[in-house]
């Protein structure tokens, strides 16, 4: 499985993106209305997110802080396309992949995200400073 098929396999449900992000359930559908977040719905219509997704979500927050309001959002992060490369991804195979995940799988696969698994030297991950305090290493 590539890395790019990993970052985008639906993972995530809506609670624990809201304890990642510190953005109430409200906030995210908000910005999923305006298309610049679009998980992947199960066949209950429950919301997964992706690694993308948490890290867009991120990118988002980081931005309000700032005082960007959601136009400049959308000039700044392009909304996402339910085709393009960055959608995640909720087909038969990676429902499969998810389901056979089990803890200690999920929590490697994080840590590796973490840790800068793939990436260039000082390339730092948006999502590290957020998701580092839940591991040791």
């Amino acid at each position: 499985m590539t890395d790019e098929i990993r970052r985008n396999m639906a993972l995530f449900p809506i609670g624990i993106v809201m304890k990642l992000t510190d953005l109430t359930a409200r906030q995210i559908r908000y910005y999923e209305q305006h298309e610049l977040v679009i998980p992947a719905r199960t066949g209950g219509n429950q919301r997964l997110y992706s690694f993308n997704d948490v890290e867009r979500l991120l990118e988002i927050k980081d931005l309000i802080e700032k005082g960007v309001n959601i136009a400049g959002i959308k000039q700044v992060l392009l909304p996402v396309d339910k085709d393009s490369e960055d959608a995640t991804i909720l087909n038969e195979q990676t429902e499969v992949k998810r389901r056979e995940l089990s803890d200690t799988q999920l929590h490697r696969i994080l840590k590796q995200q973490l840790l800068g698994g793939g990436r260039r030297p000082n390339q730092v991950s948006l999502i590290q400073g957020e998701l580092s305090r839940f591991f040791r290493k």
